[in-house]
């Protein structure tokens, strides 16, 4: 089996770097993907379906306790609810008010609480710490028409481990263009797995969509699956506008990534999590907090 490694991060919170590392979920930080019979099975649709099945139980919520007790999760952040399964307490939302979005309209606030890895624009020659053919918008949107005006702009890079929140939300007001569904593997997404196989992030089960935004013009939103977490649920209408801060999607169950692409010069990734980035380091960063602003 490849060797799982722990995950250099940033709590810009708290102004800590640690090391993510969670024992009773050691395939999500396994290194070489490729070489792992455990991922070559979890990463099968089949196996996420069953194993879905499973955490929808009433059986499954059992695991509750110990896992906010263990991960130090502070249940007072999220709308009082009795969870019936484990499905259900990974589904958890924000209290109102729990997490707020920048009043000002040129920061641009986090859509999603996760790690996050940014570039100004991504290299040809690009390496660390994923390769710059990882990200290529091309494979990653399904195809160059979509790709062609994020060509020499901006990029995130966004991991949500299991122990996260799980819905995405919208950073601006806008309309959404276009949407497809592509993809249908599971392979975990950290950053180590990525540098092993670069296909990841187009191979995975994805949601690609196509955001104008008030402020920040033309995204690429596109939301991917990974181990354990096939099932990426739109709760927000595509045919209807959307909002700064409301909420977009959710996804169900384990581990999971977002890449964002922009258009050139229309907006800066936040200098703090660049700079971490170019250190192979990703930068925790709560819902709402400014990832970047309008250029």
């Amino acid at each position: 089996m490849a060797k799982p490694l722990p995950l250099p991060v940033w709590d810009r919170q708290s102004g800590k770097l640690f090391s993510e590392w969670m024992d009773d979920h050691t395939p999500t930080y396994e290194s070489e993907p490729r070489r792992s019979v455990t991922q070559w099975i979890k990463s099968q649709p089949l196996y996420d379906r069953l194993y879905a099945a499973y955490q929808n139980t009433r059986w499954s919520a059992r695991q509750i306790e110990p896992f906010v007790r263990r991960y130090h999760i502070d249940l007072s952040e999220f709308e009082p609810v009795k969870y019936r399964s484990f499905a259900q307490f990974f589904d958890r939302r924000f209290r109102s008010g729990a997490r707020k979005f920048p009043a000002a309209p040129e920061e641009m606030g986090a859509f999603a609480e996760a790690r996050y890895l940014a570039w100004p624009a991504l290299t040809a020659d690009q390496q660390f710490p994923v390769k710059g053919h990882s990200l290529s918008a091309e494979h990653i949107l399904g195809n160059a028409e979509r790709a062609r005006s994020f060509i020499g702009g901006p990029v995130f890079l966004v991991r949500l481990a299991p122990v996260d929140y799980h819905r995405v939300h919208y950073c601006d007001d806008g309309i959404t263009l276009d949407h497809d569904q592509l993809g249908r593997r599971l392979w975990t997404v950290n950053q180590h797995a990525l540098r092993s196989k670069q296909d990841i992030l187009f191979s995975n089960e994805r949601n690609v969509n196509l955001l104008d935004t008030r402020h920040f013009g033309r995204l690429g939103f596109v939301e991917i699956g990974a181990l354990s977490v096939g099932r990426i649920v739109q709760t927000h209408p595509l045919d209807k506008p959307f909002l700064r801060g409301q909420e977009k999607s959710v996804f169900r169950f384990g581990g999971s990534a977002i890449v964002v692409f922009g258009e050139r010069r229309a907006w800066r990734p936040s200098d703090d999590i660049v700079s971490r980035t170019n250190e192979g380091v990703e930068t925790l960063v709560r819902l709402g907090e400014p990832i970047g602003a309008r250029t």
